[in-house]
């Protein structure tokens, strides 16, 4: 491994522009790049077909360079240890961090693999770290599609890629508005499962076995009028403790994995 370039100063143009594309979702947007951090995000990137721009490691932290001498040398830059801790979120990073280019996530594009799929929606999530464990909930359960209706963050926000440990990279993830989603899976002969307070009938006794979508609002808000106007059923958790809600990616869990039990005894 030989990198053609070194960077030992924090005021090197290309170390402003990576800072510049994490703080800023509108540099993200404008530019189709992003910046991802560890050896395993990059793995899972790189697998899942992401271009990866450049890549910038620190021979002092780094041990494991298996994965980066696939690449060419032109893409690879050394970095001093000062210039890395600049860049890096976290110190368990392996002294890797990349940029890479975004990939298309408009719901026109989404196809499925299988007849029968099983896809996720949220509307409106706001936090980071919820909408990462949303997707590390769908990696866990090889979902065909999560769909994130009204977004409030670019999907490449370091902080959602950094809290789904790089399942934003192996998930097929679309984004749409509300109305945009629904006219998509009526189309498709999606039943809609709304996770809701209202009208709602115990999350184990509906039937998950057809092409279904299961959608989970926000823990402030829940699902907005119109999901519930055009909810095959509004499904609940029944909880027996003081409060009427629980962290949304813990509900999404708990409701995937009822739908992916009823689908393996049907098998």
């Amino acid at each position: 491994m030989q990198a053609t370039k070194h960077i030992s100063s924090a005021q090197n143009p290309l170390i402003k522009k990576i800072l510049l594309l994490k703080e800023k979702s509108r540099e993200r947007k404008k530019t189709g790049l992003f910046v991802l951090e560890g050896l395993r995000e990059l793995q899972i990137a790189s697998n899942a077909g992401y271009g990866i721009d450049t890549i910038l490691y620190c021979e002092t932290i780094l041990e494991n360079t298996a994965i980066i001498q696939s690449f060419s040398s032109d893409q690879l830059i050394s970095v001093t240890l000062d210039v890395y801790k600049k860049l890096a979120y976290r110190d368990t990073t392996e002294g890797i961090i990349a940029i890479a280019k975004s990939k298309d996530h408009e719901l026109s594009s989404l196809k499925f693999k299988t007849k029968n799929p099983l896809v996720l929606i949220a509307e409106a999530p706001e936090k980071p770290g919820n909408i990462g464990a949303l997707l590390r909930t769908a990696d866990a359960a090889n979902l065909d599609a999560v769909l994130i209706a009204n977004p409030k963050t670019d999907l490449y926000n370091p902080n959602i890629i950094r809290s789904s440990v790089g399942c934003i990279f192996s998930r097929n993830v679309k984004i749409g508005s509300t109305t945009e989603i629904i006219s998509f899976l009526k189309k498709e002969g999606f039943q809609i499962f709304c996770a809701a307070l209202s009208a709602s009938k115990d999350y184990t006794t509906v039937d998950y076995k057809e092409p279904t979508a299961i959608v989970v609002g926000t823990e402030h808000s829940g699902l907005s009028e119109e999901w519930l106007t055009n909810s095959t059923q509004n499904i609940i958790i029944p909880m027996e403790g003081e409060i009427d809600s629980m962290n949304v990616s813990v509900s999404a869990a708990i409701l995937i994995f009822e739908a992916k039990r009823q689908r393996k005894i049907n098998q």
